[in-house]
């Protein structure tokens, strides 16, 4: 038995096999900017919501406060490609919202007219999440119901 070490990937081909996959997806989305959606093409678009430069609303972020599909099929307004990321105007309950999505916060595309689908298993950088300050538990709620705890009534 020899104690080898394992290669190391200094070359870091997973990685660069990603980034030309999500190009993959650049390359598509500029056709369709171009064109429009040929065919019956369409798309379903995985991401992470919290991953690094994805800008979603905040009611959109509350309903998906991990992750999202959107579909680019009919409904769709200004798409504007980039090379690191996409932005599109979606409807959501009939209002419009603005949607930026980095290519690197992207888990899933999928062409369900052609069964085409990339998947990344590379988990996307995520932004640390703000949560309120929670107050001391001896400090009364401002303008908000009082909580009384009932140890003091139960039997013992």
């Amino acid at each position: 038995m020899t104690d080898q070490a394992p290669p190391v990937d200094e070359m870091q081909y997973e990685r660069l096999a990603h980034e030309a996959l999500r190009g993959v997806m650049r390359a598509a989305l500029e056709r369709v900017l171009a064109e429009g959606l040929p065919g019956a093409h369409h798309f379903y678009i995985t991401f992470v919501t919290r991953a690094a430069g994805v800008v979603v609303p905040p009611d959109i972020l509350a309903k998906y406060p991990q992750e999202m599909t959107v579909v680019l099929q009919h409904q769709y307004e200004d798409l504007r490609v980039e090379e690191a990321r996409f932005s599109v105007k979606l409807r959501f309950g009939g209002l419009p919202k603005n949607l930026v999505i980095p290519y690197a916060a992207i888990t899933r595309f999928y062409d369900p007219s052609v069964q085409f689908m990339l998947q990344f298993e590379e988990p996307p950088v995520v932004e640390p999440v703000e949560e309120p300050p929670v107050p001391p538990a001896d400090t009364p709620a401002p303008d908000g119901p009082k909580v009384v705890s009932l140890d003091q009534f139960r039997k013992k």
